[in-house]
């Protein structure tokens, strides 16, 4: 909870609590506890999860005004239901919090913004409508904050992302609206830190269903070390998509198409990861004409020769196909990659780039899955691995954000066992060693054979 959000029900608890005869001042408690709720509401933000707070704050204040205005007070027969009242109400949005991103590793600011990018040599597949691709990518880089700089939003255009992502999870439309509020340690376009050769490059590509922002402690965290981090929003495979000008483009099913007979699946699959791997290899392509033209603000921003790529789930099979056909990546990671997208080609004869692999307990797991025996396949190819590792007591969905959402989250399916703290600290470990290895020249001892966390070991 935030900071008023907690001090309301302290301050309504210790009127509750109190024994008889209370102190003047313990018996202005409760309309004291109106001021604060009001201070909430205007620097914290409303949210549905206080409901319960907002009515009992309401009705405890109007209980003590009238017994201060009849000079008497009402006894514990009514005070310890209330208070059995009050302890759940606070349990609603300690339940749900407003999710918090950890402070990353690093030592730089960070600043982020959102960009539209249009490929007018590609067609969109999806949008049933004769236009070229279009799609949004955010990108977090080292920055110098002004003083009016303000924190950058978790979730850009929360009022439309938000209720889609509910859907996906079948909760009410208004069960995420509190994502609004959620802010990141990155400052919003704020200025780019210059840095003499320019910052390695590493793009991200999300899941079905996933989107730009999912991902963002992990950009931050690198973006805190001196990376430039590009995160995807891959149109139509996207939860959805807000453009700047107001459309919206949301997930269409056809993509992906759940529960159709094989040859058609991985019709479509195959289709959706090369749109994938030509979003990728075009956003690469327009930053590094703004890297050489002197007008752009990322004019020499970009070291050419250290670009890096990682994706989860689906995005991990379309970084995984980029960086098999694209020399210019140097480096590839892949959280539970799904395989089965992949071009058959690409699968046969694996990749010569370095390239290291994250899954979840859940997918390596299951062994004789077909997306284990393709991966296999592809491993046994490819020359460059480093390794492939499964971290003990995480889901497929650990990989991302989203876990932050709630204590409950291991509940309703949104990550294993694990702690999101541990796992948060695996992960930056993991990412931040292996591009300081692969683009930085920088040997981690995570490589070498040995891992230092318990939950981690071998992938069989």
């Amino acid at each position: 909870m935030r900071a008023l959000e907690l001090l309301i029900p302290i301050v309504l608890a210790l009127f509750l609590v109190w024994p008889k005869p209370r102190p003047l001042v313990v018996r202005w408690l409760p309309p004291a506890s109106l001021l604060l709720l009001g201070l909430h509401l205007v620097w914290e933000g409303y949210r549905w999860e206080m409901l319960g707070l907002y009515g009992l704050a309401a009705v405890l204040a109007l209980w003590a005004v009238a017994g201060l205005a009849l000079k008497r007070e009402t006894g514990w027969k009514t005070g310890i239901p209330l208070l059995l009242v009050l302890v759940v109400a606070t349990a609603v949005p300690i339940l749900v919090p407003v999710p918090v991103l950890p402070q990353p590793g690093g030592t730089l600011a960070v600043g982020t913004r959102t960009f539209e990018l249009v490929d007018t040599s590609r067609k969109e597949v999806w949008s049933g409508k004769d236009e070229p691709r279009r799609f949004l990518i955010r990108a977090w880089y080292p920055a110098l904050p002004t003083s009016g700089d303000k924190r950058a939003p978790w979730m850009e255009g929360a009022e439309v992302y938000a209720p889609a992502l509910a859907a996906y999870m079948g909760l009410p439309s208004f069960a995420l609206d509190h994502l609004a509020l959620a802010r990141t340690t990155a400052f919003a376009i704020a200025k780019l830190a210059p840095q003499t050769g320019g910052y390695p490059l590493v793009l991200f590509s999300h899941g079905w269903k996933g989107f730009d922002a999912q991902n963002t402690a992990q950009a931050i965290e690198l973006a805190s070390r001196g990376y430039l981090v590009v995160a995807l929003q891959h149109t139509y495979g996207a939860i959805t998509s807000v453009f700047p000008d107001g459309t919206i483009a949301p997930n269409n099913p056809a993509a992906l198409p759940d529960g159709a007979p094989d040859a058609v699946y991985d019709e479509a699959a195959h289709r959706l990861v090369e749109q994938w791997s030509g979003d990728l290899a075009f956003t690469l392509d327009h930053l590094l004409v703004q890297n050489g033209d002197s007008t752009s603000e990322l004019f020499g921003a970009i070291d050419v020769q250290r670009v890096g790529v990682y994706g989860h789930s689906t995005g991990g099979g379309a970084a995984l196909q980029f960086a098999a056909r694209d020399p210019r990546v140097k480096s590839v990671l892949g959280m539970d990659p799904f395989m089965r997208p992949v071009a058959p080609a690409v699968v046969a004869s694996g990749l010569t780039t370095p390239s290291y692999y994250l899954f979840s307990q859940k997918w390596a797991d299951d062994t004789g899955s077909l997306n284990n025996r393709l991966f296999a396949t592809l491993s046994k190819a490819s020359t460059g691995s480093l390794g492939q590792v499964a971290i003990q007591g995480t889901g497929h969905l650990d990989f991302s954000d989203l876990p932050l959402l709630s204590p409950l989250a291991p509940l309703i399916g949104l990550k294993g066992p694990i702690d999101s703290a541990r796992v948060t600290a695996i992960l930056n470990a993991y990412l931040v060693g292996f591009f300081d290895q692969t683009l930085r020249g920088s040997p981690s001892p995570l490589f070498a054979g040995d891992h230092p966390f318990a939950e981690v070991v071998a992938k069989k």
